[in-house]
């Protein structure tokens, strides 16, 4: 093999070195990423069951913070849910309220544990939980919330049961 071979052929283990080590690490993050997604909402794909007496019933699986976080929709849109019991209304970031088409409503006020805020009340047409679905719920937009995720409060949550056993919480839409 003459020299200029040589380091044509160096030249491109070299550059299949790089490559494959980019690639390793891309499918390297990929995978922490859906195991770090999983442990911060580890209901990503609820499963409903139909109960004997033909009632629905989601179970949500705790994540490490100790919170029940899960995937949902708003009239349609895919959203993320914090299960908030201290929460009078479903509470919308107002970016995502945008998002979804939500109306702002009349201004209120609303006590948090950060003080008193402005929110606007609106309402959903339907809300989804796995195969539990609400209409016409009652919800605030709230413009100071960042982020994208709604938290699931009284509003809808009086229309469900839920009891929780261990690190679960079963919700059950009674007939």
């Amino acid at each position: 093999m003459t020299s200029p071979q040589r380091k044509q052929n160096k030249s491109l283990g070299q550059v299949m070195l790089i490559v494959t080590f980019a690639l390793g690490l891309g499918l390297l993050t990929y995978f922490f990423q859906g195991v770090l997604g999983r442990q911060d909402n580890p209901n990503q794909a609820l499963a409903s069951q139909i109960n004997s007496d033909g009632s629905v019933s989601v179970i949500l699986e705790r994540n490490r913070q100790g919170h029940y976080v899960l995937d949902g929709q708003i009239n349609g849109v895919t959203a993320k849910f914090l299960l908030d019991t201290g929460a009078t209304d479903v509470v919308v970031p107002a970016a995502l309220a945008e998002t979804i088409g939500l109306i702002p409503g009349a201004r209120s006020m609303a006590g948090t544990a950060n003080g008193n805020i402005v929110v606007y009340n609106t309402r959903i047409d339907t809300l989804e939980v796995g195969d539990i679905h609400l209409r016409d719920v009652s919800a605030s937009i709230n413009p100071a919330m960042s982020g994208d995720t709604v938290l699931l409060g009284m509003s809808a949550l009086r229309r469900i049961e839920f009891t929780q056993s261990g690190n679960r919480l079963t919700l059950r839409l009674p007939l």
